[in-house]
C-alpha cells in the first residue's frame, strides 16, 4: 500500500509542476515600447521679426501703430499625429509668456517611435480644467492668467499701446476668455509639418511653431484700435479676437 501511495503522490507532483509550467507559458510579456524626447519651441513674431516688447512700434492690418507690453497664451492638449496613430501629452498644459523665454520651449517625453506628420493643440484650457478648483504650475491663478471660478482661464493675454486707441495713455488690454456656449473661445489646430519627422534612436526633434502677433488683428475680423481695444470678459468681442489667434500659428521646421 505505501508503494501504491507513493507513487500517486509523485503523479501529484508532477501533475501540478505540469500545470504550473504550462500556467507560466501562458504569461503574457509586454513589449517594451522604444521612446524618444520631441522638443517644441515657440516663436512669438510679428510678421518675418521677433516680437520685442517695450518701445518697438509695429502697424496692424487697420494701419494703426501699436506697442506691446504683455502677451502670453495657453497652449494645451497637445498631440503629434501619424498616417495610423496619434500620441497625446500627458497632463499637456503650457502657458507661453514673452517676457519669460524659459517658457517658450518644452519637451514632450516617451513618444514612441515612428513617423509624424502633423501636430494638434488647443489655444487655451480645456472646460473640464477651467472648473477644477485651485490648481498648480502653469494653471496656478498666481499666474495672473484667471477671471473667476465661473468665467474660468484667460486663453490668451495681449497688452500694449496706440495712439489710435482712445483709452487713457491709449492702453489697449485684449483679454480673451470664455469656455461655454455661444462665447467659446477655445480654438483647436493642427499644423502639418513641411515633412514628416520620424522619431527614433539617433537624435531629438524639434519642432519650431511661429505665433504671428499681427494674425491678431487681420482675418477674418480686422481689428480697429479706435472701436475694439478692451476685453475684459467672455463674450462677442473675446470671441470675435479668438477667431483671428485661431489664425495665428504655423509650423516653419520640424526634424532632427
Amino acid at each position: 500500500m505505501s508503494h501504491i501511495f507513493r507513487n500517486i503522490f509523485t503523479i501529484s507532483i508532477l501533475a501540478i509542476l505540469f500545470s504550473a509550467c504550462r500556467t507560466k507559458d501562458k504569461t503574457t510579456i509586454t513589449p517594451v515600447v522604444e521612446t524618444n524626447k520631441v522638443k517644441i519651441e515657440l516663436f512669438n513674431m510679428v510678421g518675418n521679426s521677433t516680437l520685442n516688447m517695450g518701445n518697438q512700434w509695429y502697424l496692424n492690418e487697420h494701419n494703426d501703430s501699436f506697442k506691446v507690453s504683455t502677451f502670453k497664451y495657453y497652449i494645451s492638449n497637445i498631440k503629434l499625429n501619424s498616417s495610423n496613430s496619434v500620441y497625446s501629452e500627458t497632463y499637456s498644459y503650457h502657458l507661453v509668456k514673452q517676457d519669460d523665454l524659459t517658457t517658450t520651449s518644452f519637451d514632450m517625453s516617451s513618444v514612441p517611435y515612428g513617423s509624424y506628420n502633423s501636430i494638434t493643440f488647443t489655444i487655451g484650457v480645456d472646460s473640464l480644467h477651467n472648473v477644477s478648483g485651485p490648481q498648480t504650475g502653469a494653471l496656478d491663478p498666481i499666474n495672473d492668467m484667471f477671471w473667476s471660478w465661473t468665467t474660468g482661464y484667460i486663453m490668451l493675454k495681449f497688452e500694449g499701446s496706440s495712439p489710435q486707441c482712445p483709452q487713457p495713455n491709449g492702453a489697449i488690454t485684449l483679454h480673451s476668455g470664455g469656455f461655454t456656449g455661444v462665447y467659446n473661445v477655445l480654438k483647436t489646430v493642427t499644423l502639418n509639418f513641411p515633412t514628416p519627422i520620424t522619431v527614433g534612436s539617433i537624435a531629438e526633434n524639434h519642432i519650431h511653431i511661429k505665433a504671428d502677433v499681427l494674425a491678431l488683428f487681420k482675418s477674418p475680423n480686422v481689428i480697429n484700435f479706435a472701436t475694439l481695444n478692451v476685453i475684459h470678459a467672455p463674450g462677442a468681442d473675446a470671441k470675435l479676437f479668438a477667431d483671428n489667434y485661431a489664425n495665428m500659428f504655423n509650423v516653419t521646421y520640424a526634424g532632427l
